[in-house]
């Protein structure tokens, strides 16, 4: 499937990416994963605004990272800056500058390792992966399509972010362990 063909399939909220070309269609998420989901978003919504940063979106929508090769993801989470906010059109069309995805046990949409390399070589410059029952955090810091910094967070230690200035809140502060 060409990305103008998938860009032609009605509006779903089935999670539904195209990996270079393949449809992936997955089952909804659990309670537990979208009331992280949930949690996270009010957090960066609520930093997002009172600093005046950018806009903060959540799945199911289309993240376009590259269109000819039909590469078209839905991040649980993303943030994009006031400075990228050209890429915000009828679809996201580029690279979020933050990424966050809530993992699962089973994941639903293929394999982690392959969405950290697209966001890594697209050029997402920062992605947050959210291990629920482990109850930390992983933030990975990107510079072209290298890792500039990978750290594991446990749930009482402050998260800094590189594209959220002055954020400084933990993942215990935000998420409701249920």
């Amino acid at each position: 499937m060409t990305t103008a063909e998938y860009l032609q399939t009605p509006e779903s909220v089935i999670p539904t990416e195209l990996i270079y070309g393949k449809l992936r269609v997955a089952d909804a998420p659990i309670p537990r994963h979208q009331r992280a989901v949930r949690d996270l978003c009010f957090a960066l919504v609520e930093h997002a605004e009172s600093q005046r940063l950018g806009e903060v979106w959540i799945a199911p929508i289309d993240v376009i990272l590259d269109a000819e090769r039909a590469l078209i993801v839905q991040p649980d989470l993303f943030f994009i800056s006031n400075d990228r906010s050209h890429i915000l059109t009828d679809r996201v069309r580029g690279a979020p500058d933050l990424v966050v995805e809530v993992l699962s046990p089973n994941p639903r949409i293929g394999k982690l390792g392959e969405r950290i390399g697209w966001f890594q070589e697209y050029g997402v410059k920062e992605c947050w992966l959210i291990h629920q029952l482990e109850h930390r955090i992983e933030v990975l810091n990107f510079s072209g399509s290298n890792v500039i910094e990978r750290a594991s967070l446990d749930e009482k230690t402050p998260l800094r972010s590189r594209v959220l200035p002055y954020f400084d809140r933990t993942l215990g502060s935000m998420l409701r362990w249920v």
